[in-house]
């Protein structure tokens, strides 16, 4: 059995206000476990709690009530010392979704190396680490050009460098793709994949796009504060309608599939890809076909 290294157990949260009445709680009696090396798509509509849990599971906020345990250790504000902190939030990355809030340097290595060196990491050791995290994005040919001079996607990828050079155990990627073009999507999303399959990185991608939640192992939907879907993607998309119950989208020929089969046939409901969703149509054209001849 895999090792879980972040569990939220009835975790809520509100943001205070002057009015009590608007402090609703933006997550309700959560329940989460996430397990070492996996690469879990956390979905929700703007409001659902998603962006709120990473900021939680970064300890950039702290639980109203409940527990969190990170690393086998409960999370407890009162009795942590400032170190143990600081070592939480080492182990914890976090990639926002618009990378010049994350930039702060003048140079692609320099900015990589920010992180690192406030953490006094000796500078032999900082110098590899530069290296190897722009090698692994792919931007090792860019470490002495400006980032405010690369485009979007690239900008990201160094973003994701300076994380990496932090050498976290876990990296949340926080809508991160959001603000990118096509190709900039594609490039973010094959450097996480190359994290977590080539690195053994656990992922948690927040994205509202379905093409990307597909290539994740695992699936998790956040509906007003709390997990109402968890489980592959084949197995949480296959639930179409409360997918969109829940203010979210599927894949197109998922959803295509949903409606050929109310109106009478029968195909596969947990299709996720274009190639999938004509090889069943032409499966069951053949089958009928084959039915007709005999």
């Amino acid at each position: 059995m895999a090792e879980i290294i972040i569990k939220a157990e009835d975790i809520c949260f509100s943001y205070e206000s002057d009015h009590p009445t608007d402090n609703f709680p933006v997550l309700d009696h959560l329940n989460l476990e996430i397990e070492k090396g996996s690469f879990v798509a956390v979905l929700g509509y703007n409001g659902s709690g998603k962006s709120t849990l990473a900021k939680l599971l970064n300890l950039i906020l702290t639980p109203t009530s409940g527990n969190l345990y990170l690393f086998g250790k409960k999370f407890d504000e009162e009795t942590i010392t400032e170190d143990e902190f600081f070592a939480l939030r080492q182990r914890i990355g976090m990639v926002f979704q618009n990378p010049d809030n994350q930039l702060v340097a003048t140079i692609v290595e320099e900015d990589v190396a920010f992180g690192p060196e406030n953490l006094g990491v000796p500078p032999a050791e900082i110098r590899k680490r530069v290296d190897e995290a722009l090698e692994i994005v792919g931007m090792k040919q860019f470490a002495r050009h400006s980032p405010h001079q690369l485009s979007g996607g690239q900008k990201q990828r160094v973003a994701i460098a300076g994380i990496i050079a932090l050498r976290p155990d876990v990296i949340i990627f926080d809508e991160s793709t959001a603000m990118l073009d096509p190709r900039g999507r594609s490039d973010v999303l094959a450097t996480i994949e190359k994290l977590n399959k080539e690195f053994g990185t656990t992922i948690l991608h927040i994205t509202h796009y379905m093409e990307e939640a597909i290539r994740a192992d695992r699936v998790i939907v956040v509906d007003h504060g709390r997990v109402t879907l968890d489980g592959t993607p084949r197995e949480v998309f296959s639930q179409v309608r409360t997918v969109k119950a829940a203010g979210l989208d599927v894949p197109q020929v998922t959803e295509l599939m949903l409606e050929i089969n109310d109106d009478g046939f029968d195909l596969p409901k947990d299709v996720l890809s274009y190639e999938e969703g004509a090889n069943a149509i032409a499966d069951y054209i053949r089958k009928k076909k084959a039915g007709k001849g005999s």
